[in-house]
């Protein structure tokens, strides 16, 4: 049996994100959003979530790249100057890799992050991480272990099966085989919390580009099983925190095209939980 999930990264970021993770789901094929606790835009983001019971909603772990939800000075050796977290996610991981400390503020700002999205009053359908940053061992063990004390069942598993994107692209680049260890481990850490996780995921290649052909031209080939298709839609770029080249509109409307539906058939489509149930 075939079981799609149609996920949004980024949902808090933006009004522009929010703006179009709502009509995705309302007018597309959009079934979960991915939740930001930190950025900006989060109290429209619940807002959104709320107004949609059947948009399934999980945590977006940001650790890099994004705003903390403790204090700058309570987590300093994860944070810049600006308050934000460091951007240098190979140095960041070397720290976390080697300092005690670094690991005590990293546990801390994950348990904040999930205190946080706890009080939104919303169930967390998943986890996942800002950047994938969970492929480091050290996020996954501390995030996974916190999302079952929460009573999370399910988690992204970055791996992307090259044969999906060369039946549509034959020369596209793919994940690296060096990151195939990583995930790996993450389904061995996974199923020892008790995460259920999707077989794969199809948008590491085209991040940013998701296109309505793509998405269309993919979607035949993607095998039983339960597969994650996640995008970042948007109305507009231009927005803080935006990512530089991402196609955002152009991805919202791959999740509203009527050939994205069309080569859906009968295929069933859900939230991360109902789909790995």
């Amino acid at each position: 049996m075939q079981r799609l999930i149609f996920n949004a990264d980024d949902l808090g970021l933006s009004p522009q994100v929010n703006a179009a993770v709502e009509q995705a789901h309302r007018a597309g094929v959009l079934t979960a959003a991915s939740l930001m606790v930190g950025e900006p835009a989060v109290a429209e983001g619940v807002e959104v979530a709320r107004r949609n019971p059947s948009l399934a909603v999980g945590l977006h772990l940001t650790l890099t790249d994004g705003t903390p939800t403790l204090p700058p000075d309570r987590i300093p050796a994860l944070t810049q100057p600006n308050g934000r977290f460091r951007d240098d996610m190979a140095g960041l991981g070397l720290t976390l890799a080697l300092s005690r400390a670094a690991r005590a503020q990293l546990k801390a700002e994950i348990s904040a992050q999930f205190a946080a999205f706890a009080a939104t009053g919303l169930a967390c359908d998943h986890l996942n991480a800002h950047k994938h940053y969970h492929l480091h061992p050290v996020i996954a063990a501390y995030a996974f272990a916190e999302a079952a004390r929460h009573g999370v069942k399910a988690v992204r598993i970055p791996w992307e099966p090259p044969a999906l994107i060369h039946a549509v692209e034959p020369d596209a680049a793919t994940q690296p085989r060096a990151l195939y260890p990583f995930t790996k481990l993450l389904r061995l850490l996974a199923a020892r919390h008790g995460l259920r996780a999707p077989d794969r995921v199809v948008g590491l290649a085209w991040s940013g580009a998701f296109t309505a052909a793509r998405l269309a031209a993919v979607l035949p080939h993607i095998p039983p099983g339960v597969t994650e298709v996640y995008l970042h839609p948007a109305t507009t770029g231009g927005f803080a925190g935006q990512a530089p080249g991402y196609r955002y509109a152009e991805e919202l409307a791959a999740l509203l095209d009527p050939k994205v539906r069309a080569a859906l058939g009968n295929t069933a489509t859900a939230g991360y939980t109902a789909a790995l149930r």
